[in-house]
């Protein structure tokens, strides 16, 4: 049996949708599992024992109607038993349609359900004890295997050679204490502010002298050095801005060697949590806490969101939301999580 699994989206979300592979290997064992994502993120696929062959979207692919239309061509001429679409937009729609795949499975919608022989419909509050972002995946299995384990979460594979390369970056610093900052978010408002931020970072280093590596990438330079200027001093001395991951994979080894990390809620989390490194993270007033806050324990995985310490009406402007989202809110739990995850 050969299956297409579909997740067209950000890094979270491919991440997160590789626990649909883990299932069906688990129930299937002889099953060829293909992963269509987008090329951007294929770096948290790479070496993954449940997937067999990434199959990457590139921007080449989307350039015209034509380029598109041979991608879904070659798509079909793979004569996919099933797929699994965990995306469910017009793109991966149209995949699914001309595909060929006798079971089709994807997300409730009355514009594509003609399209699907299962569908599944989502909802607010898990039903399993698990996140609503990886429970609701894999609930487009519901009804094609005998046994889901709900309490699976996705995970990243490093070869010896990427550990080795990322230790001996590292090997200069002189420290037992080294965490990762995910110092920017995806966007303006998915990005704790600067000034907050940079209170947050004061507040690490004081309580625990720890050195920061910085998570970005050199266009976002600019951006990264206005929060460092509004650092205490001796905060600015602890964080090594010249030491970054030059690609996604060399990120991910050098966080693999860090205490924890911590900061805006968003890609860089779930990797850390994939790497079953310890996570600090600080969400956006937009985003729902309960879909991707999976594997927080009040110890090793700990969050927070304005919404744990203020009533608020319907979330409208995270701009002005974030402006209540103080740093002596946060700073309670973020010392508790300091002091179990870097004693």
């Amino acid at each position: 049996m050969k299956i297409l699994v579909i997740q067209q989206k950000m890094i979270g979300d491919v991440l997160t949708s590789t626990v649909i592979c883990e299932t069906l290997k688990a129930n299937y064992p002889n099953c060829v599992i293909h992963y269509l994502i987008n090329n951007n993120t294929k770096p948290v696929a790479v070496g993954n024992p449940f997937i067999d062959k990434i199959v990457a979207l590139t921007s080449e692919h989307r350039k015209n109607k034509w380029t598109l239309f041979k991608f879904i061509t070659s798509i079909k001429n793979e004569k996919y038993t099933w797929v699994i679409d965990s995306y469910g937009k017009i793109e991966s729609n149209l995949i699914s349609l001309f595909s060929g795949a006798a079971v089709k499975s994807s997300f409730y919608k009355p514009y594509s359900k003609f399209i699907y022989t299962h569908t599944m419909e989502r909802y607010q509050v898990s039903k399993n004890g698990c996140n609503t972002s990886i429970e609701h995946r894999l609930n487009l299995l519901e009804k094609l295997v005998d046994t889901i384990d709900y309490s699976i979460t996705p995970k990243i594979y490093l070869s010896t050679t990427e550990l080795e390369a990322a230790a001996k970056k590292l090997k200069k610093i002189k420290t037992n204490k080294l965490l990762m900052v995910s110092i920017l978010g995806s966007s303006t408002s998915k990005t704790y502010p600067h000034n907050y931020m940079a209170k947050i970072l004061d507040t690490v280093v004081k309580n625990t002298k720890a050195i920061l590596l910085v998570n970005y990438i050199p266009s976002q330079l600019e951006e990264v050095t206005a929060i460092y200027n509004k650092c205490e001093p001796i905060t600015k001395q602890n964080i090594l801005l010249d030491i970054y991951g030059k690609d996604l994979r060399e990120f991910l080894a050098i966080t693999a060697h860090c205490n924890a990390l911590i900061g805006n809620e968003g890609g860089a989390t779930n990797m850390a949590k994939a790497l079953n490194i310890p996570t600090f993270s600080i969400f956006s007033p937009q985003i729902s806490k309960s879909s991707w806050n999976h594997g927080e324990d009040d110890s090793k995985n700990m969050s927070v969101h304005i919404l744990d310490f203020i009533e608020t009406p319907e979330i409208i402007d995270s701009k002005k939301l974030y402006a209540k989202f103080t740093p002596d809110l946060i700073i309670p739990k973020l010392n508790t999580f300091l002091s179990k995850n870097l004693s």
